[in-house]
């Protein structure tokens, strides 16, 4: 049977958004917040020529430098102060959340309640400050060994330099941080993820157009682009089906006796998502597999060792050795990052302390290898599932001559923030349609 909660969503009327005050204020919170966010990504850091660059970018988009722009909304390609977007602030935060599986100071710190989270968000603050730190030195003295046909990149390098792309740099960062935290306070969505989906979708509009132009001139057939485009309806209805698949496993709670009446005695459930680990797999597998091409691309063909240049020519985009290290990678971080954010032990634990038990199953040890088996069956289902949308799109770079980045840890981002963001707007609206039933039934009480 239904509950209370699944029946008002049924009914949910979405045509009462334009009634939802609250709601209209967060929207345009957010959208304006966006806006901002694009305003800055062509905001350039000083010193830098913007024709070299360009050329350099164009030369080294093969690499990690390739996969970041899609991430920041073109901001490394016109090295904007949002250059390093918010990724050092993501970085910090999966350090962090490994770090309280492993250190026992910070798992205990994890179990205070709302203390212990502000402390640990305020640990992920210095990490990002380090983090964006260390890669902004690390651009800067990568922007001034540049020098295209066009002249050096860097106009006056020097430590000056320096100093000035790592305070404008890190401040970027720090900035965007804080307008995420913003977005999630006054706005609709989590704000991090919202600004990453907005650099991504920032790109569509360009590849489009270069889409259709070589449809126009011949390069790519009609057929191919009717095909690529039903391919991609295809590969997003797949998408929100596997990230909102569940596995529902029945807990029971046993009835118990207060005075004349007995309490308790409900069935609920503790629902497995397919897909765990969620985007963080194809991120971490992308990172890796892309530095050596990379760092081999910035060397240049001179200085470059024979073991380097034989991993960038063999773990190029659409490589047999690139595509299957793809897959095992995202395979053993699909498990490895499963581990670290559900602990079946402290679930089952969790449940005997509130009397709570899985139907068959013995309270306890034996629940927590219950939910382990269930659990790694689900990741074996979810590591498959990331990988082809993963390899799907690195085919039809390599093999079907796409012109842009259609890549999977792109569409799993977009489709995820676009189902989480729907998600939360629902909410708001269920609360604003509850509490139009609280006043009716207020006012007919008073009628009476």
């Amino acid at each position: 049977m239904a509950s209370a909660a699944e029946q008002l969503a049924s009914n949910l009327n979405w045509g009462s958004i334009g009634r939802a005050t609250e709601l209209k204020k967060r929207l345009w919170f957010t959208v304006a917040a966006l806006v901002v966010f694009r305003i800055g990504a062509y905001i350039p850091v000083p010193g830098v020529d913007p024709a070299a660059l360009a050329e350099i970018f164009k030369q080294n988009s093969g690499g990690i430098a390739g996969l970041l722009d899609v991430f920041s909304g073109g901001s490394i390609g016109r090295m904007s102060v949002l250059a390093l977007s918010i990724m050092p602030y993501i970085s910090a935060s999966i350090i962090m959340q490994i770090l309280t599986t492993v250190v026992p100071s910070l798992e205990a710190l994890k179990k205070e309640g709302e203390a212990g989270r502000k402390k640990i968000n305020q640990y992920t603050r210095y990490g990002t400050v380090i983090l964006a730190t260390f890669q902004a030195y690390g651009i800067a003295v990568g922007l001034e060994s540049q020098v295209a046909t066009a002249g050096p990149v860097v106009i006056d390098p020097g430590v000056f330099f320096r100093f000035v792309t790592i305070i404008t740099l890190v401040g970027g960062t720090l900035f965007l941080m804080w307008l995420g935290e913003q977005i999630t306070a006054r706005g609709v969505g989590n704000g991090v993820s919202l600004i990453i989906f907005a650099g991504i979708v920032a790109a569509l509009p360009d590849a489009l157009v270069q889409t259709l132009e070589l449809g126009r001139t011949g390069a790519l057939s009609a057929l191919f682009i009717i095909a690529l485009v039903l391919g991609i309806v295809l590969v997003v209805a797949v998408v929100v089906f596997v990230e909102t698949a569940q596995r529902r496993i029945v807990v029971q709670y046993p009835k118990r006796q207060v005075g004349n009446r007995m309490y308790g005695g409900e069935a609920s459930h503790l629902p497995l998502k397919i897909n765990t680990a969620g985007v963080i797999p194809p991120i971490f597998a992308s990172s890796l597999l892309l530095f050596p091409a990379t760092i081999a691309s910035f060397q240049g063909n001179s200085g470059e060792p024979g073991w380097m240049q034989w991993m960038s020519t063999y773990l190029g985009h659409g490589q047999p050795l690139y595509l299957f290290a793809y897959i095992g990678l995202i395979v053993f971080f699909c498990f490895f990052y499963t581990t670290v954010v559900f602990n079946p032990a402290d679930t089952a634990d969790n449940l005997k302390k509130n009397g709570g038990f899985i139907p068959g199953i013995r309270p306890g040890k034996n629940t927590a290898e219950y939910l382990e088996y269930i659990l790694n069956r689900l990741t074996v289902i979810g590591a498959l599932y990331l990988s082809a949308v993963c390899i799907l799109p690195e085919l039809l770079i390599a093999r079907g001559g796409v012109p842009f980045y259609f890549g999977g840890t792109s569409l799993l981002i977009v489709v995820s923030v676009t189902l989480d963001t729907v998600t939360q707007v629902q909410a708001h609206l269920l609360a604003h349609q509850y509490e139009g039933l609280i006043k009716k039934a207020r006012l007919r009480g008073k009628g009476r």
